[in-house]
C-alpha cells in the first residue's frame, strides 16, 4: 500500500464534524429566524389537544439537532474510514439538502402562513428524513437507528402540520 492510499483512509475526525455541525448550525439559525410562536398568527390558530407544549420544541430541536451533527460526523467519518469519497460525497449533499427543507419549512409556516405548502413541506422532509436514515444505516445499522428519531418527529411534525391545517381551513 502506498502513503498516500493509507493516508486517503484516515477519518477527518474534525473537518467532518465541522462541516455537519456547520450545515445544522445553518439549518437551526435559518429556521429560527423564521419561527414566531408568539406571534398573533400563530397564537390565532386551533391547535389539536395533543400537540407538544411550546417548551418542548426547543429542546427536542436541539436534541435532534446535536444527533444529526454528531451521527452524520460518524457517518462521514466511516466512510473516509473505508476510503469511500465518492459515498462520503454523496451524504454530505444528502445531509445539506435535507437541512435546507429543514431550516425552510419554518419559512413556509411562520412567515408564508401557508398552511398546506407547509404541511407539504413538512411530509417531503420527513420522506427526506427517512432516506437519511436509510443511507446513513447502510453505511452502519447503528447509525440509521441514531438518526430515526429525527425521521419519527418529522413524521410526527406533517402530521401536526396537516391537523393544523384542516383545523383552520381558511387560514391559508
Amino acid at each position: 500500500m502506498y502513503p498516500f492510499e493509507a493516508e486517503a483512509r484516515k477519518p477527518r475526525r474534525a473537518r467532518n464534524l465541522a462541516t455537519t455541525s456547520g450545515l445544522v448550525v445553518a439549518a437551526a439559525t435559518a429556521g429560527s429566524l423564521a419561527t414566531e410562536p408568539d406571534g398573533g398568527w400563530y397564537r390565532g390558530l386551533d391547535k389539536p389537544s395533543w400537540q407538544p407544549p411550546p417548551e418542548a420544541f426547543p429542546i427536542v430541536w436541539t436534541t435532534l439537532y446535536a444527533d444529526i451533527a454528531v451521527t452524520s460526523a460518524a457517518v462521514l467519518n466511516e466512510l473516509d474510514r473505508r476510503g469511500a469519497t465518492d459515498q462520503a460525497a454523496d451524504f454530505r449533499k444528502a445531509l445539506a439538502g435535507n437541512l435546507a427543507l429543514n431550516g425552510g419549512w419554518s419559512w413556509l409556516f411562520f412567515r408564508a402562513h401557508n398552511l398546506p405548502a407547509s404541511t407539504l413541506g413538512a411530509g417531503v422532509l420527513a420522506l427526506n428524513s427517512l432516506r437519511l436514515v436509510r443511507r446513513a444505516g447502510r453505511v452502519d445499522r447503528r447509525f440509521g437507528w441514531a438518526l430515526a428519531p429525527y425521521a419519527l418527529w418529522t413524521a410526527f411534525a406533517t402530521v401536526l402540520a396537516g391537523v393544523v391545517w384542516s383545523l383552520n381551513p381558511d387560514r391559508d
